[in-house]
């Protein structure tokens, strides 16, 4: 049984990771086009305009319209990973907080997460580009061009770029910023999720003889509901940073998008912010405070989704733990 239990939580992992990277995309691209359209009058608030689009979208430019960078995404959480790990090793930053942290400690542990975010910041952009860039508009790109035009970016070459394009220096504050944060969130979200399962866990347990499969169910799901719970979270609150720096990002790229308002057609984006904080009181300005949250409706969909596979593998689970004990 203990092969089964680490099978178990091998597979419940994995269905976690495909839906959070793979079935959760086409409302991550539409997500990023909604931000990131500024002409947009429709701001796809709800879930339903949200499923509507990306009907269209599928229908006049098929799927692939709807999966396109996904692979970059990967791209850039591995290469996120890998620099975090290079830099703690040779540094005395902490990648892990000890029980018996402290100040210091939770200071350098946020540090090496933000240089983390900046060193990734030029592939973060090239990814983001291939995200919403219309599929009508470009050839099919290699899986390695986001690491190409990243090194692009940062040396000054590759791709012509319109003088509006920022500074890579402009985009640092934003981009760590809303990394570090989206990283604190998220981390006391967990742990406060986690704590509170975990109390009405062992409250359970102790009033009655517990099977195998609720054991089993009680060590793995409660850590999928906290992981769910925290990037929701962190997702919500942070959306409207998440917008201004996807159009920061953005800007003087020469990106042309798709039409969100109509599912076909293309748009190109000309914005003109001079920074962080121009880009905040031009949104305030020209689109008003639900200008910050274009786009909502794909998260509202993303984690529905997320939901569906976490009961999905639950009931299934439950099934074969059952049939085998």
């Amino acid at each position: 049984s203990d092969q089964l239990n680490r099978f178990a939580g091998f597979g419940i992992g994995l269905a976690s990771l495909f839906t959070e990277n793979v079935l959760a995309h086409p409302c991550i691209v539409l997500r990023r086009q909604c931000q990131v359209n500024y002409h947009a009058r429709n701001y796809h608030l709800t879930p339903f305009t949200i499923v509507n689009i990306m009907y269209s979208i599928n229908k006049t430019q098929g799927p692939r319209a709807l999966w396109k960078g996904m692979g970059s995404t990967f791209i850039v959480q591995g290469i996120t990973l890998g620099t975090e790990g290079i830099i703690s090793e040779f540094t005395p930053l902490p990648r892990e907080l000890s029980h018996k942290w402290n100040l210091k400690q939770i200071g350098g542990h946020l540090l090496l997460k933000g240089l983390t975010h900046v060193i990734a910041m030029p592939f973060y952009s090239a990814s983001l580009i291939e995200t919403v860039q219309s599929e009508i508009i470009r050839d099919n790109p290699g899986i390695l061009d986001c690491v190409k035009e990243g090194i692009g970016r940062v040396v000054g070459m590759g791709v012509p770029h319109s003088k509006r394009l920022l500074p890579l220096m402009v985009l640092t504050f934003p981009t760590a910023l809303h990394g570090v944060l989206h990283y604190v969130i998220s981390s006391i979200v967990q742990k406060l999720v986690l704590f509170v399962l975990r109390r009405q866990n062992s409250h359970s347990l102790s009033t009655e003889s517990s099977t195998s499969v609720q054991r089993m169910l009680d060590a793995y799901f409660p850590e999928l509901i906290a992981s769910f719970a925290a990037s929701l979270c962190a997702d919500i609150m942070l959306y409207p940073l998440e917008t201004v720096l996807h159009r920061l990002h953005i800007q003087g790229t020469r990106t042309i998008i798709d039409n969100t308002d109509l599912g076909y057609e293309v748009l190109p984006i000309n914005t003109q912010y001079e920074g962080m904080r121009d880009c905040i009181n031009t949104i305030k300005r020209e689109e008003g405070m639900l200008g910050f949250y274009k786009g909502f409706g794909a998260v509202i969909v993303q984690y529905t989704v997320h939901v569906a596979v976490l009961q999905l593998t639950k009931i299934l689970y439950s099934a074969l733990l059952q049939n085998v004990s």
